[in-house]
């Protein structure tokens, strides 16, 4: 299927991590213009910071034009997360401002560009910990997330805008087809990636302020 993404400016930021460097690649390969952002490589943008976020998404525009897609991949890997310190205040509030507080702080400042042109896909990266106990800091920074992008959605409810979220299971470069009770599915970057493409796709005009997993969700365990 036609993604209609040929041609597109699509800002990733995370895009020289795990996921965002596959979802620059799946882009690429639908013909889009994939803007990998991150704080070292590529377009400079730290997500946790005001003023670096605006001046790379004016330097974005200045170059192109327009920001049709914004992906936000940014999130420090939970591997990076010390497992002692699950219900620690501090690791949790890091963790939140890294992750939840970066995809508000660089969705909020595309979305009078995409509103303006009355068009825009926003999607963020949150993950399947949001639907399950045990680790404070992994649920609160993607539960957190995915309120974000359900609140954004709504706001933009009629511009033309919409906003998803992907939450992946664990990522492995080759995921197992065992699902054990109580477990997320595996997943692969490629399969983050393609899900990803398809909510940038104009074609999905009609979802928006949806959380969908990647790999099996939780089994187990229903979310109504």
């Amino acid at each position: 299927m036609d993604l209609e993404l040929n041609g597109r400016v699509i800002l990733v930021v995370g895009g020289t991590g795990l996921l965002g460097s596959a979802v620059v690649q799946r882009l690429s390969a639908e013909g889009a213009t994939a803007v990998g952002a991150s704080r070292h490589h590529g377009l400079v943008m730290d997500a946790r910071d005001d003023e670096s976020v605006t001046a790379g998404i004016a330097q974005v525009l200045a170059e192109h034009g327009r920001i049709d897609g914004l992906v936000v991949a940014a999130a420090p890997s939970a591997r990076t997360l010390d497992p002692a310190r699950n219900s620690d205040p501090a690791q949790a509030l890091e963790a939140f401002d890294a992750k939840a507080m970066a995809f508000l702080r660089v969705a909020r400042a595309v979305m009078p560009a995409m509103t303006d042109a009355g068009y825009g896909r926003i999607v963020g990266i949150s993950g399947q910990n949001a639907f399950q106990t045990g680790n404070v800091t992994g649920s609160v920074r993607n539960a957190a997330l995915v309120i974000v992008g359900k609140n954004l959605a709504d706001a933009a409810a009629g511009t033309g805008v919409t906003v998803n979220v992907v939450n992946p299971g664990i990522v492995a470069d080759e995921p197992s087809t065992e699902i054990p009770m109580g477990r997320s599915g595996e997943c692969s970057p490629a399969q983050v990636a393609d899900l990803v493409a398809l909510l940038l796709s104009p074609r999905t005009a009609t979802i928006s302020g949806e959380s969908i997993a990647v790999g099996h969700r939780v089994r187990g365990a229903t979310g109504l």
